[in-house]
């Protein structure tokens, strides 16, 4: 299977000096997050650069088998999720290769961030928690964790804060999921911030002034 090579977006001013990977959602786009980029309005003397990895192509049982860019397999959309969890530990893995490219380039590991949208965002949990060297933060939107009984974590991470976002009218994954992964999360002795926002499976751009924030906490943070 050939791998597509992420989109990268670089700070206009000066070179990078943190990272934002950010995953995208089932049958989506790498290309999906392009409009919230410059939304965002980052200060240049954070340096961000943005990198977006596609998912591989995978038939989805959901969706009867058809082909598209998926993290995983989801072979029930019941409350809980039935998914395959080798196909998203594999695609964690991938993660991990991506963030020691970045440490590689000269990032420190402690300015790069993890986020990811409904399936990206179940993939974000898996490599920020079990990375072994520590990340700046997890941002989980619209998603739920779907290795809370089989994960790994690496003690690296154990003080790496947590952002969830969740829509409370969303129709794809219910908000009860967003829920249970921040209670979940707060009993691993994680750092978590739960917010939501009257909207639907999708990001608002009432949402973006809360990403806008957090990351200029967690970045402007030098570790």
């Amino acid at each position: 299977m050939t791998e597509q090579p992420p989109v990268v977006i670089e700070p206009e001013h000066t070179p990078a000096t943190a990272v934002v990977i950010i995953l995208h959602g089932l049958g989506a786009s790498a290309h999906d997050f392009d409009p919230l980029i410059p939304a965002l309005s980052l200060p240049d003397d954070l340096a961000v650069r943005f990198v977006s990895p596609s998912a591989p192509m995978l038939p989805v049982t959901i969706n009867n088998g058809m082909t598209m860019p998926a993290w995983y397999d989801i072979t029930s959309m019941a409350l809980n999720r039935e998914i395959d969890e080798a196909q998203l530990k594999a695609s964690a893995q991938r993660i991990h290769q991506l963030i020691d490219e970045q440490i590689a380039s000269g990032i420190d590991s402690r300015r790069i961030v993890l986020a990811g949208f409904s399936q990206g965002g179940a993939v974000a949990y898996e490599a920020a928690l079990t990375y072994p060297e520590p990340l700046a933060g997890v941002l989980a939107m619209s998603t739920y964790f779907a290795t809370a009984d089989s994960i790994k974590t690496d003690d690296a991470n154990r003080g790496t804060p947590i952002e969830i976002h969740h829509g409370t009218q969303d129709p794809v994954v219910d908000e009860t999921l967003g829920q249970r992964a921040a209670e979940r999360l707060t009993d691993m002795g994680y750092d978590v911030e739960y917010r939501t926002w009257p909207m639907a499976h999708t990001i608002s751009a009432d949402q973006v002034p809360a990403i806008r924030q957090w990351l200029i906490e967690r970045l402007g943070e030098q570790g």
